[in-house]
């Protein structure tokens, strides 16, 4: 048996969750079976609780979630392998993606797992997921971005966003950071060259123009966006108000036409998992060009309000749920 965060309906996460004793899941022969010491919650963890938007919830389940226990990002030591598996192997330290990651033990593919990065305790280990891998997706890949080239980010202080700070100031850019006035400092230790309080200053009503923009928030229309791009720019749509049957999907859409008929162009982006993604994560770790930023750390009793806390928004960076073994 082991203890694990469980819901059996939609809902927002304080209604719907609860720790409980669940069996531990059986290993398939090309499975990996990891002691969970931490898992990170990511926004998209919210969204699946709620069955947000109803369009996705053929993927999810129709009626109730096909996993009754959330999480996908984790880090932990191997417990045991599947009779194909050969590596990592029983004793390594892990981290990756997975189904069922907010519980004492999960079940991971070997092909979703890299080393743990020497020196980094399994809290921020756990980090190194979903909003990392978008992060280095949206801007090494899809935005493409340069060195020299002037990139704005918007949620700059999130999760996703506090990651893509850090990967295109690696890269060489030229970061803009948008975010509130009590996250400016944050986001300038990270390495944002300039911040806009966005309580205070509208950046698609100013004077600069930005080669590359990664909008993590979608607070603006897409018209007033692209007033901010450069005559050649790049807008990437990473965040979008989220509810009812097709939640934000207007400003992608609506980007996508207008590239048609501008230099502009806009898209929408979507990341998927990928294991040379967690070894580049990795690297850049040990190279000490990234560092997770974690908002806070909650026991896995307290995993409701933890999930709670990253639905309401406005986190710094990322929040950990831990499982009782040592972060060291």
């Amino acid at each position: 048996m082991m203890r694990a965060l469980h819901q059996e309906v939609y809902g927002k996460p304080e209604d719907v969750l609860s720790v409980r004793e669940v069996e531990r899941p059986d290993v398939p022969d090309d499975g990996v079976l990891v002691r969970v010491a931490a898992a990170s919650i990511h926004v998209g963890d919210c969204f699946v609780i709620q069955g947000l938007p109803k369009v996705m919830r053929p993927v999810f389940g129709l009626r109730r979630p096909k996993s009754a226990i959330p999480g996908t990002d984790i880090a932990g030591t191997v417990e045991a392998v599947g009779g194909s598996v050969v590596e990592p192997k029983p004793g390594d330290e892990v981290f990756g993606n997975c189904t069922g990651a907010f519980a004492e033990y999960a079940v991971a593919s070997a092909s979703e797992l890299v080393a743990r990065p020497a020196g980094l305790d399994f809290e921020s280990t756990s980090a190194l997921g979903v909003s990392a891998q978008t992060a280095l997706q949206a801007i090494k890949d899809h935005l493409g971005v340069e060195s020299g080239q002037k990139v704005l980010v918007t949620g700059a202080s999130g999760g996703v966003g506090s990651f893509a700070v850090q990967v295109a100031k690696a890269l060489g850019a030229e970061v803009t950071a948008v975010c509130s006035a009590r996250n400016a400092e944050l986001v300038r230790s990270i390495g944002a060259d300039h911040v806009i309080d966005y309580t205070s200053e509208d950046f698609t009503r100013g004077e600069e123009r930005y080669d590359r923009i990664l909008d993590n928030v979608g607070a603006h229309s897409m018209s007033d966006t692209r007033k901010a791009l450069a005559p050649d720019g790049l807008l990437l749509s990473n965040g979008a108000p989220v509810g009812g049957w097709f939640g934000g999907l207007g400003n992608p859409l609506r980007g996508m036409l207008w590239s048609i008929v501008s230099k502009q162009q806009a898209r929408p982006f979507i990341s998927t998992y990928s294991q040379a993604d967690g070894q580049a994560l990795k690297e850049l770790v040990e190279e000490g060009k990234l560092k997770p930023v974690i908002d806070r750390v909650f026991p896995l009793d307290d995993g409701p309000a933890a999930v709670a806390h990253v639905a309401s928004g406005h986190t710094q960076g990322k929040t950990i749920i831990t499982m009782g073994q040592s972060a060291d």
